[in-house]
């Protein structure tokens, strides 16, 4: 009998943790409500997501307008594609304890046109896949403005691995300055930056 509760308990166990690894699509559904929160003009239509900012729209500073996640994430795996007319900027959050000041709250994956961008040109935090405040891209790995560009970041125990189309872009140690003040938990979310924006096969999975 022992042996029978010790077993069925080492299943259910086994069964808790693969629930918590399951890949989570976070455009399920005809419309955003189930999974994301915003005052912005945030469409979905046959799984794409397509951000077309109202007349007078400008700037990043709109932060209720930014597409935030209605849950929390500790340690999770993020996966999806992302799209920008010629010079676009968006950017993917994370960490982000209070969604009204995600700046100085959070940590950001930047979205960039950096392609066109010339290949001489200094890169920075700013360019795709840099980590914002201070971390730029090892390499430029974007394609053109109009193609479609595939992010996969991981934040597992304080490291941060970010691919981009495939190639590993950043590796950062969240405990380093400026970014270990940053909250361990918090919501992810993708940026407004009054420019149009297209997503895709947005899916996290859970490693806390």
């Amino acid at each position: 009998m022992r042996l029978r509760s010790f077993l069925v308990a080492a299943v259910c166990f086994a069964l808790g943790l693969t629930g918590l690894a399951q890949e989570v699509n976070l455009l399920e559904g005809s419309d955003l409500t189930k999974n994301w929160t915003t005052t912005g003009n945030w469409k979905l239509e046959s799984g794409v997501v397509w951000l077309e900012p109202r007349p007078g729209e400008k700037g990043w500073q709109r932060y209720d307008a930014y597409l935030w996640s209605t849950r929390q994430y500790t340690d999770f795996e993020a996966d999806f594609e992302y799209k920008v007319d010629k010079g676009g900027n968006s950017g993917f959050y994370f960490r982000v304890g209070d969604v009204k000041t995600p700046v100085a709250n959070g940590i950001e994956v930047q979205i960039y046109d950096s392609a066109s961008k010339k290949e001489t040109d200094k890169m920075s935090d700013h360019d795709s896949g840099g980590i914002i405040p201070g971390k730029p891209p090892s390499r430029r790995t974007s394609k053109p403005a109009g193609e479609w560009n595939r992010f996969q970041i991981t934040n597992k125990d304080d490291k941060l691995v970010v691919r981009l189309n495939g190639e590993v872009v950043n590796e950062v140690d969240l405990t380093q300055k400026p970014l270990n003040s940053r909250p361990k938990t918090g919501y992810i979310g993708f940026q407004d930056h009054g420019l149009p924006l297209w997503l895709r096969n947005i899916k996290v999975r859970d490693l806390k």
